[in-house]
């Protein structure tokens, strides 16, 4: 069982830090949700994992019990010593480093069949943007992957077209994966308690994926949502040098250039994509 992390932090002279975006998950039993949410019951003793952030080990622990194979990634090298006293004897093993350079192939092997290869963590507020980019460039590379975000991030993940929290960044995660939203988590389940709510959402790859990302479907979905009130006609003009081309290509893709970026689905965007590419072919 792991120890409070309050308790751990004291015994070592320690404190959050503040600018680091440290908030540990003291409430055991959100932390054995998780748990359970990285590794099914079914697949106790079989999983392989990445954890980013292990902080004090109070998921570490949980997850050390259920899997095969547990890398802990910290990145403040003063929990380092913590971690390893935490965590002697158990699968894992303990890691200093940037998760936003995490390599990922840290998980040893290729797939293997009923041993998924899950990445999961806490992310500290500032790099969940580029953590979930680097989730959805190794999405082929895992088989689950889940965080605990802000709760205004876990909106715009799981959010539909036409609704305010849709946006790019709902695009090119829903382009990849299944998105699930699985626990809200107030405050005070952390220590120090965040000013915000957060949530713990399961990302589960899509094969094939809902939309191929390419240039080109980047172009189009991030041009889309750089002026949410534009309409896409305008939105996409700088995209092409004419602009018969864009009309052909939306006629193609059978998508109104009077409607706004916010309200087109993840396979609306592939079309679109699709339809500039063969249109630029010489």
């Amino acid at each position: 069982m792991p120890r409070d992390p309050r308790t751990l932090l004291a015994g070592a002279g320690l404190r959050p830090r503040k600018g680091s975006s440290q908030n540990f998950l003291v409430a055991q039993p959100i932390a054995r949700t998780m748990a359970r949410a990285c590794v099914h019951d079914d697949e106790v003793g079989r999983a392989r994992v990445i954890e980013i952030g292990a902080g004090t080990g109070a998921l570490t622990r949980l997850l050390a019990e259920r899997a095969c194979e547990l890398v802990a990634i910290e990145r403040d090298p003063n929990l380092i010593p913590l971690l390893v006293r935490e965590l002697e004897g158990t699968c894992a093993r303990v890691l200093q480093g940037d998760a936003v350079k995490l390599d990922w192939g840290l998980l040893s092997g290729e797939p293997r069949e009923g041993s998924p290869r899950v990445i999961c963590g806490n992310l500290p507020y500032a790099v969940t943007g580029a953590l979930l980019r680097l989730a959805v460039d190794r999405c082929r590379e895992v088989d689950r992957v889940v965080f605990m975000v802000q709760s205004e991030v876990a909106q715009r993940l799981t959010a539909a077209p036409a609704t305010p929290a849709f946006g790019a960044l709902t695009v090119f995660v829903q382009a990849a994966f299944d998105v699930r939203r699985l626990l809200r988590v107030p405050p005070g389940a952390f220590h120090p308690p965040p000013a915000v709510t957060s949530a713990i959402v399961e990302l589960v790859p899509l094969r094939p994926p809902r939309a191929r990302e390419t240039e080109a479907f980047r172009d189009v979905v991030h041009a889309a949502f750089q002026s949410r009130r534009k309409m896409l006609r305008n939105a996409w003009r700088p995209l092409v040098r004419d602009p018969a081309v864009l009309e052909k290509a939306a006629a193609t893709a059978g998508i109104a250039l009077d409607a706004r970026g916010e309200t087109l689905d993840v396979e609306a965007f592939a079309r679109m994509a699709s339809a500039l590419e063969r249109q630029s072919e010489p």
